[in-house]
């Protein structure tokens, strides 16, 4: 776990700190296209003389904060949904994870490409929200988000079954407490250590999923940069410029890496076998 700390911490860092050390991202100076690093311009330039650290640092507080919207989305869809069914049980329980196994069933990205390419003025968005940063961020959360919620349902859903059958629940219920209170007071607080790691290991894949939706150009869009479409902007230049598709892979693969430790170290630590041990 602190190995993967240590690697966002880092990232984070880096990421922050980018803006107020390094040019503006989106200054152009065509004299200095593709220029190696040097002082001025520490990871090189880019096929229109930007900078290219203050790109990948834009591009990692749009791919995170996608990450973060999605993960936490993602987390309540789920939670919401294995509670209910896991408390419940009988019709509603079936209903819910015939549900979630419909879900789990369709094709992954061939569905997200059809959500991503849906037009957001058909849908009822008004056109001047369609032209904010904030929609360019919301929206492939929410696509994602979308599909991204069936492992920690499933997750709560088995725990709360667990839970469910304890004598402090069956004293709540004795005592006439209502359902939603016995879920969100008595079962949730325990079955939150499950939710915490599950979210964590997911936000690598969701880091991975928006990248690979900003590469087929459905994700975020320029001028705003994301490490995806950063790696989409190098694909043309790769074998001339390698350095532009090496600082986003690298960053992305860092990020995900730095999660996914940090999850297996949640994982270890929030053990109920070690903690009783």
């Amino acid at each position: 776990m602190r190995s993967g700390t240590a690697i966002l911490a880092l990232l984070l860092a880096a990421v922050l700190g980018a803006p107020w050390l390094l040019p503006a991202s989106d200054a152009l100076d065509l004299a200095v296209r593709f220029g190696p690093p040097s002082l001025e311009h520490p990871l090189g330039t880019d096929d229109l003389g930007r900078d290219i650290g203050a790109r990948l640092a834009q591009g990692g507080m749009v791919s995170l904060s996608v990450a973060a919207i999605t993960a936490l989305l993602a987390a309540l869809i789920g939670t919401m949904i294995g509670l209910l069914a896991g408390y419940h049980g009988g019709k509603a329980d079936a209903l819910l994870m015939r549900l979630t196994d419909g879900v789990m069933s369709l094709p992954l990205l061939p569905l997200l490409i059809v959500l991503a390419a849906a037009d957001p003025a058909k849908l009822g968005v008004p056109p001047g929200m369609t032209e904010s940063e904030a929609f360019a961020v919301l929206r492939p959360a929410l696509i994602i988000a979308c599909v991204a919620w069936t492992g920690v349902a499933r997750l709560v859903r088995a725990t709360t079954l667990s839970v469910r059958s304890r004598d402090f629940v069956r004293a709540a219920e004795a005592l006439g407490a209502k359902p939603g209170r016995i879920m969100l007071r008595h079962i949730l607080p325990n079955v939150a250590s499950p939710i915490v790691v599950a979210t964590t290991l997911s936000v690598g894949n969701i880091i991975l999923i928006e990248s690979a939706l900003s590469f087929l150009g459905l994700g975020i869009r320029p001028p705003l940069a994301s490490w995806g479409n950063m790696l989409t902007g190098a694909m043309d230049v790769v074998w001339s410029a390698p350095l532009l598709a090496f600082w986003p892979g690298a960053a992305i693969f860092a990020t995900v890496l730095g999660f996914n430790l940090l999850g297996d170290g949640l994982q270890k630590a929030l053990d109920p076998k070690r903690l009783s041990g």
